[in-house]
């Protein structure tokens, strides 16, 4: 493998992997021409206060399920190894360290890039990293000390309309991959009504 790659890491609850998922990492992809890209099911997410997500195995699992076709994109379980929360600089450390050569970006959507300066240890995200924010309606704005790209593209897929039974999207076929749902019934990961 070349020691010098542009790669991008996506983390994220992943409850469950859908399609929008794999839809902006192929954007990111293209839009700013990464060699890679490394998907990162966090363990428990320092953003999210409500419920405690499905466990890491079962979100770890589905992720490589929806991606284990697909070149140049790998599922690490990398933060299922930390101690809760997974702090995001701690993933950077640790890739930056793994290959020091490569160029790292973080693949992300508007509302975090929003929350980003309130992130543990937000100075060293913005010193070692490029943050590809997918826009959707609204154009993310710089930041003086932070490199932003933009990324264009809207997939209307949401993991919590996927995964609430009383929505009309509960496990809707064209948001997950075929192998991810069949996943999620045969350990019954969400309520299963029918």
């Amino acid at each position: 493998m070349n020691d010098s790659q542009r790669i991008g890491l996506f983390g994220g609850t992943f409850d469950p992997f859908h399609q929008g998922h794999l839809f902006l990492i192929q954007q990111a992809m293209a839009q700013a021409s990464l060699d890679r890209v490394i998907v990162l099911p966090c363990q428990i997410s320092p953003h999210k206060s409500t419920s405690p997500p499905t466990s890491f195995e079962h979100r770890l699992a589905m992720a490589q399920l929806a991606c284990a076709d697909i070149p140049k994109i790998t599922v690490d379980e990398f933060e299922g190894h930390l101690p809760a929360p997974s702090y995001s600089w701690r993933t950077v450390e640790h890739f930056r360290a793994a290959m020091p050569a490569s160029e790292f970006f973080w693949i992300l959507g508007y509302d975090q890039w929003q929350a980003l300066p309130r992130w543990e240890n937000a100075e060293y995200l913005a010193k070692h990293l490029t943050f590809l924010v997918l826009a959707r309606d609204h154009q993310p704005e710089p930041r003086d000390g932070w490199k932003m790209h933009p990324i264009t593209g809207t997939h209307p897929a949401s993991a919590t309309a996927l995964r609430v039974a009383t929505s009309p999207d509960f496990l809707r076929n064209d948001w997950l991959h075929p192998a991810v749902k069949s996943y999620i019934h045969q350990h019954s990961i969400y309520p299963i009504t029918s």
